[in-house]
């Protein structure tokens, strides 16, 4: 009887152990927070396109574009944790939702982190006929302004807009943020003259400036890009700050078993160093960006902790 016992465990142990190791048997299913077409969800196409490759399944990507990620968030949450749901998110945006709108749960535990993907590298870009050629001139200028600046933010919590909220703390300028969900009526309205300046990617910006319609006053790295090496960074434009994480993440729901996560992480870190990822990347102003599940975790806690004071600091929270 004992070893009758025995031999049901074992086989119950191994039946449980057969979807991971099956692992993926169909299609996976990637949900983004982001309109079609942007930078984010080209980027996520070309790793998914590799990817696919590598796990011998399709990886779909569905678009579920909210301003600020909470119905997105809670579609992965409450998603089988198979590894067939997955998730891109902007570390910075996922860390300050929960700080900013006091949200009830742990978002360093929301899910299963497999891999940073991305870092997006943003320029700050004004209308081409805006008398200001310089960051201080732009900051000088809205202090001067009764309302202050207009700033498109690419959302609540975004990267973008906690840079700019930093940088109207730290120079005492008024600015007011206007939250896009896309980038297209983002600079619409920048053109149009509604907005004073916004952070886009050098993808976006090219075709404007190349019309002599916008300019970049600065890029939000540690360093100039090489494509624009006349731009100079925040920090050389005299912006004394720290630099808001600007990476984006893969991730699975929380309880996802640790070889899928594994299998995931694998098969996204050989599509980093596809050559049509890594090209694709580059024309989209963004950096590789690769790391083990275990450092992406610790990456992602250290985000949360990070943007929570940051959002107290900057008086955000509702």
């Amino acid at each position: 009887m004992r070893f009758l016992f025995l031999g049901l465990i074992a086989a119950l142990s191994s039946t449980q152990a057969l979807p991971a190791e099956n692992f993926p048997s169909r299609a996976v299913t990637i949900i983004l927070g982001t309109t079609p077409g942007g930078i984010s969800d080209t980027i996520t196409r070309l790793y998914a396109q590799a990817a696919s490759k590598e796990l011998g399944q399709p990886i779909r990507i569905e678009n579920r574009p909210t301003e600020a990620g909470f119905t997105t968030e809670a579609t992965v949450k409450s998603a089988a944790p198979d590894g067939y749901t997955l998730f891109v998110f902007s570390a910075v945006q996922h860390a300050a939702l929960s700080a900013i709108q006091r949200v009830p749960y742990d978002p360093a535990k929301l899910f299963a982190p497999v891999t940073p993907l991305f870092t997006m590298v943003n320029f700050l870009a004004v209308p081409s006929n805006d008398p200001a050629n310089s960051v201080t001139e732009l900051l000088a200028a809205g202090r001067s302004k009764q309302n202050g600046l207009a700033f498109g933010s690419s959302g609540l919590g975004s990267t973008s807009h906690l840079t700019a909220a930093q940088l109207a703390l730290s120079s005492k300028t008024p600015i007011n943020a206007v939250h896009y969900a896309g980038a297209a009526a983002m600079i619409g309205d920048l053109l149009a003259g509604r907005l004073d300046f916004t952070f886009v990617s050098s993808t976006v910006a090219a075709p404007y400036v190349r019309q002599g319609r916008l300019k970049l006053l600065a890029v939000d790295a540690d360093t100039r890009w090489p494509d624009l090496p006349n731009v100079p960074t925040l920090r050389e434009a005299g912006v004394d700050q720290p630099k808001v994480a600007s990476w984006f993440a893969l991730a699975a729901p929380a309880g996802t078993p640790a070889n899928i996560v594994q299998r995931l992480h694998d098969a996204f870190a050989r599509a980093s160093r596809d050559p049509t990822v890594v090209k694709g990347l580059h024309d989209n102003g963004a950096l590789v960006t690769i790391a083990s599940p275990e450092e992406a975790s610790a990456m992602v806690a250290r985000e949360v902790s990070k943007t929570a004071d940051l959002v107290e600091t900057l008086n955000l929270r509702q």
